[in-house]
């Protein structure tokens, strides 16, 4: 029977088996375990099969893992016969490892528990991960013969021989495959259609009258896997991968970058069918208006004319990377030159997930680590922020177990050696995602329950931030749609900030904390190029929330500024950034001011800024509760009577009851260490005092401002505004 292959992205290509979908299977009369001969123009191979995923069922597929595809010599697309078949089981097995490789029973271990349930013949070489490391780390096992002859199913029962050889030639890795890309389906899926199909099958192109596409531009944030999308194309396609990152040609001689590029390009149509990939391209390929030196506009004509005299016969295809799209000079982005631009981006809660697995999948986990529950915590993260996330476990773990520098760790530690939950949550806390490392701040240790009070708006924020995340379904069927941000208002110390930072930390989504001084500049357009930036770092590594605190200073009311009229620029950027053309989805403005009349209006409307909560005085409940939050790390005197003293600071703000609760405790430490106080205790007298002491920082005229404003501007939208 012909069947088409399909790549098997997960850990089963590494175990010799095979995945077709069910009718065929019911077809050929075949069983899940069964082995069955695949053969293709270079060969036979002999996994065995088990079913494919229910939506492959009836389209005559067959999922192969990279080493099977090139032992048989297809790529994925082509067709291969299958045919069942009987293999003998192997009675023992003569394997042959890199003399600088240790024979211990460790790795024995690991070889024979990778090799069981695999076919192998004399002359294989197999690709084996050691136990404990991660997949990309694999030595290559020779088979030097088997008992009974050759193919043969390794058992659990068959015994096996290791021996060492001469490794000087051999390569350990060998280089990523499609199974190696993980969550980038999309981007990988249009990056096969325009350059593995021109270099394996150019007919079609010859057919229709036109020439292949010769350059393919992937563009994205640091980490996303632009360079693994392009080394794991090459390796498939068995096509000569020429890496040439764009720092190294800049040379300070003149003509020398240019002589390097022109060499890369020779030796690329001298091996072809070949892929060139320049990364870092923005580096030497910049905007030649603003390029500082003549160099970068030589080296930019250079590529120009290399790129124009390829020809489809040459086998050439031309990949670049960079995540800085925008300063790659126009003349390359042009048909003829790159073709088409992919866009490589941050993984969602889903493809983290996939990438997990494959960077976990070499990986003694324990039976309880529950990988999706770290893929929806990981936002922001990466390709390359995963791999470093499962890299700082496994140390995490050997931290557990080792003793210490210099310290030997013995076979039966090793062999039960496992990666816990504990060990994945102390991974998560030491690395952030590396998108954010420039504008993210450490969210604060503060929950709901360390806010007191404010029970109406602390509603309003979990609807606004936590519905959308972890309710998206019952949002979507009762047809809320969410808004762009709210805008939290109040006297100064009712706790606005407090509340911003409680909902970053309780929710789990990236924040992004702005401050008004750092994004004004006297410069013309800078400021809002910092605005653009900081919007595009949010849309990038959703769900985000935007923080701006005391959005009055940097979003004031149009027409009333004086001097440069930069204020009124970042309004308006602002303005485009909230509703433009490109939706802010996933990510929720949280701006704070004790001003809200001094806000331009236009960003107080539906679709920006559209839902407005008053943040008011603390009631007498509240109030207990803020006495209470502020006093529960301190020596308080049981007898003392925080209901009381909620009773007798009617119009006092949460920032008052907090510097109430600080004076009372310098003044029970003062007489403890200098008035001979018997113990460290604060007792009602010192809250007396202290009440004595401090006034409420709020007038009541200006109380009475915000209330009116609350009750003539009531919330724009009763439903969540937050995330889309």
């Amino acid at each position: 029977m012909q069947l088409t292959v399909k790549e098997l992205r997960d850990d089963t290509a590494r175990k010799g088996r095979a995945t077709v979908d069910l009718a065929a299977m019911s077809r050929l009369g075949l069983m899940s375990g069964e082995h069955v001969e695949v053969r293709g123009p270079d060969g036979v191979v002999h996994p065995r099969v088990w079913p494919a995923h229910v939506e492959d069922e009836g389209t005559k597929v067959i999922h192969l893992g990279a080493a099977h595809r090139h032992a048989v010599g297809v790529s994925v697309e082509d067709t291969v016969e299958l045919h069942p078949t009987d293999v003998d089981e192997a009675e023992a097995l003569l394997l042959g490892i890199p003399e600088s490789c240790d024979l211990t029973e460790p790795l024995a271990r690991a070889i024979k528990d990778h090799l069981v349930g695999c076919v192998v013949e004399t002359g294989d070489t197999v690709a084996t991960p050691t136990n404990g490391e991660v997949a990309q780390d694999r030595i290559p096992v020779r088979v030097a013969g088997t008992r009974p002859g050759s193919p043969v199913a390794v058992v659990d029962s068959t015994g096996m021989k290791l021996q060492t050889y001469c490794d000087r030639t051999e390569s350990v890795d060998d280089g990523p495959t499609y199974a190696d890309v993980g969550g980038l389906d999309e981007a990988l899926h249009r990056v096969r259609e325009l350059v593995e199909l021109p270099l394996r099958n150019p007919s079609p192109f010859d057919e229709l009258g036109v020439d292949p596409p010769t350059g393919v531009l992937l563009h994205g944030p640091p980490g996303t896997g632009k360079t693994l999308i392009a080394e794991a194309v090459a390796n498939e396609t068995e096509a000569s991968f020429v890496s040439l990152s764009g720092p190294e040609i800049v040379s300070r001689y003149y003509g020398e970058s240019e002589e390097q590029l022109r060499e890369v390009f020779e030796h690329a149509a001298e091996n072809a069918p070949s892929v060139v990939f320049i990364d870092e391209i923005d580096a030497i390929a910049p905007k030649r208006g603003e390029a500082s030196g003549d160099v970068e506009r030589r080296i930019v004509a250079q590529l120009l004319t290399l790129m124009d005299g390829m020809e489809a016969a040459d086998d050439v295809v031309v990949l670049g990377a960079t995540n800085r799209l925008n300063a790659v000079d126009p003349a390359l982005r042009r048909g003829g030159r790159f073709d088409r631009e992919v866009e490589v981006s941050v993984p969602s809660a889903e493809e983290r997930r996939d990438i997990l697995e494959i960077h976990a999948r070499g990986m003694p986990l324990a039976d309880d680590v529950d990988l999706e529950r770290y893929a929806e915590r990981t936002h922001g993260f990466v390709g390359a922020d995963i791999a470093a996330f499962t890299r700082e476990a496994a140390m995490h773990a050997l931290e557990r177990i080792d003793g210490g520098p210099g310290s030997a760790l013995g076979a039966t530690i090793l062999g039960t050696l496992e990666v816990t939950d504990e060990d994945l949550d102390a991974a998560l806390a030491a690395v952030d995602p590396s998108a954010l490392r420039e504008l993210s701040v450490e969210v604060p240790d503060v929950s709901w329950s360390d806010v007191g009070g404010l029970d109406r708006v602390k509603r309003d924020l979990r609807e606004a931030v936590e519905w959308p995340l972890r309710h998206p379904d019952v949002l979507t069927r009762a047809g809320i749609d969410g808004g762009q941000g709210l805008l939290l208002y109040g006297a100064p110390g009712t706790g606005k900030t407090l509340l911003a930072r409680a909902v970053a930390s309780e929710s789990d989504c990236n924040l992004l904390s702005v401050r008004g001084p750092e994004l004004l500049s006297k410069w013309v357009g800078e400021s809002e190029q910092r605005v653009r930036e900081l919007f595009e770092r949010a849309r990038d590594n959703a769900p985000a929330i935007v923080l701006f605190d005391e959005i009055d200073a940097i979003a004031a009311q149009r027409g009333r500024a004086t001097g440069s009229g930069v204020g009124e620029r970042v309004v308006g950027q602002l303005l485009t950034e909230l509703d433009g053309v490109e939706p802010l989805s996933d990510v929720l403005v949280l701006a704070t001011t004790n001003r809200p009349d001094l806000v331009d209006d236009a960003l107080v409307r539906p679709g920006r800024l559209d839902r407005e909560v008053h943040v008011p005085l603390p009631d007498k409940a509240a109030r207990r509760e803020i006495f209470a939050v502020h006093a529960a790390d301190s020596p308080v005197d049981p007898a003392v009577d925080f209901d009381r003293l909620a009773g007798r600071t009617a119009g006092y703000v949460g920032a008052d009851i907090a510097a109430i609760c600080r004076r009372a405790a310098t003044y029970a430490t003062r007489e403890y260490l200098h008035e001979g106080r018997e113990s460290l205790v604060i007792d009602i007298g010192d809250f007396e005092r202290a009440l004595d002491a401090v006034d409420p920082s709020v007038r009541s005229s200006t109380v009475d401002q915000y209330e009116t404003r609350s009750q003539e501007r009531p919330t724009t939208q009763e439903g969540p505004s937050g995330f889309e």
